[in-house]
């Protein structure tokens, strides 16, 4: 067996024009930003939580919607209006009117929630102006988004598996359920030219000394009865395996609860987060199923060197191909928005996960969330190590993108 080995260094992150630039805005009081942005936040999760669609890529599509609305609402402010009162009410109309519409059986709390918001803003021109604004672009996006291939039924739209071979994905135990995602790869991007623009390359082939290693690794620490994976291994796995979507949650709300852009800022903050989230699954999507690979599961117990009839994972396979790891290409696109946006180091923060109850982790860098996801899905027995350091370069690639066409994603229609 071979010994854990030293995770490279992750890409570095490119710096843009756009990252600084926004709307020149006096900074909000704490009270303002915890009225609006946050409330909406709130909400925002809370409707996700309990009326999400099931696959995570819609949800994504949802926030993404929602916020992308709000930041074109509150960019600019027509003159003659005071600022703070007119973006407090555009951004609550926007996220307002695009939850309503796409997750209807919430509207009772939303609406009590809206309320609340309208009545904390003095009445006249410039809530008034505010609303329409709000509800002007979410219906103009709601309208774009129309057919996009992002619901459920597209997502997962069938995938016909290839033959048995070396490399070749297949099924996976215990419930070789069929493939999933495989729609993602047609949807509409909010902001890439093409599903497939940034295509990673090939993975290590199977025959490669690279791809050997890799196997050697997942074999050693990714099984269910592993021998040299340590208690910390252990629970990294478990912390970082529900959805990446709840998981980063907590950090890009603790990030919007530090910025200090006022409500135009935060409502960018969390659109192009989403934006970027949306975008980075579906090119996700586009290389896993161009290159087919087989999970390390299949490879070890089907292998041709040394092969484990018998071997199992500490967690269950997904039922996806294995490279790149989508857990991975949502932290890098993640940690570079944050990065970007944010800053890369943060003041300590506490983050828990529905997977590993009673497990509090602190952080101070969005690097850290993914130098853990690399190496979670190893100790999982779920993903080779090339498959989640590629997810990472995914992941950034199509973010940093993102954030240098922010002025044209962000330019109210």
């Amino acid at each position: 067996m071979s010994p854990l080995r030293t995770r490279p260094a992750l890409v570095a992150l490119g710096a843009t024009a756009l990252l600084t630039a926004s709307v020149a805005v006096p900074q909000a009081a704490a009270a303002d930003r915890t009225s609006t942005a946050l409330t909406w936040y709130d909400a925002t999760a809370e409707t996700i939580a309990t009326a999400g669609a099931p696959t995570q890529i819609t949800n994504s599509r949802t926030w993404a919607i929602s916020w992308l609305a709000a930041a074109r609402a509150t960019r600019s402010v027509p003159a003659g209006v005071e600022r703070r009162p007119y973006q407090a009410a555009a951004l609550a109309a926007a996220v307002h009117r695009a939850l309503v519409t796409l997750a209807p059986s919430r509207a009772g709390q939303l609406d009590a929630t809206y309320k609340e918001t309208l009545d904390a803003i003095p009445d006249g021109p410039a809530e008034e102006r505010g609303v329409a604004a709000g509800e002007r672009q979410a219906d103009l996006l709601l309208t774009s988004r129309e057919g996009d291939g992002l619901d459920p039924a597209s997502v997962n739209a069938p995938y016909p598996v290839r033959p048995a071979a070396p490399g070749v994905w297949q099924p996976t135990p215990p419930a070789y359920a069929p493939a999933a995602q495989y729609g993602n790869r047609l949807a509409k991007p909010f902001a890439l030219a093409t599903q497939s623009q940034f295509r990673l390359g090939p993975p290590p082939a199977p025959a490669s000394a690279r791809y050997a290693a890799d196997l050697a690794e997942v074999r050693a620490y990714g099984a269910v009865d592993s021998t040299v994976r340590n208690a910390h291994q252990t629970e990294t796995a478990t912390f970082w395996l529900g959805s990446s979507l709840t998981l980063y949650t907590e950090p890009l709300r603790v990030a919007l609860s530090r910025a200090d852009q006022g409500i135009a800022g935060q409502a960018r903050l969390v659109a192009l987060f989403h934006v970027a989230l949306v975008d980075t699954q579906i090119a996700t999507s586009d290389s896993k199923y161009a290159y087919e690979r087989w999970r390390p599961v299949t490879a070890i117990r089907a292998g041709s060197i040394d092969p484990d009839p018998d071997w199992t994972p500490l967690h269950t396979t997904p039922a996806h191909p294995d490279y790149p790891s989508g857990h991975n290409t949502y932290s890098g696109a993640a940690e570079t928005v944050l990065s970007a946006l944010v800053g890369r180091r943060t003041s300590p923060f506490d983050l828990t996960s529905p997977t590993a109850p009673g497990v509090t982790r602190t952080y101070t860098t969005w690097k850290q969330l993914s130098e853990e996801n690399v190496d979670a899905r190893v100790f999982s027995g779920i993903h080779t190590r090339s498959a989640d350091e590629a997810g990472i370069t995914l992941g950034k690639n199509v973010a940093r993108y993102v954030l240098r066409d922010a002025g044209r994603l962000l330019a109210s229609r």
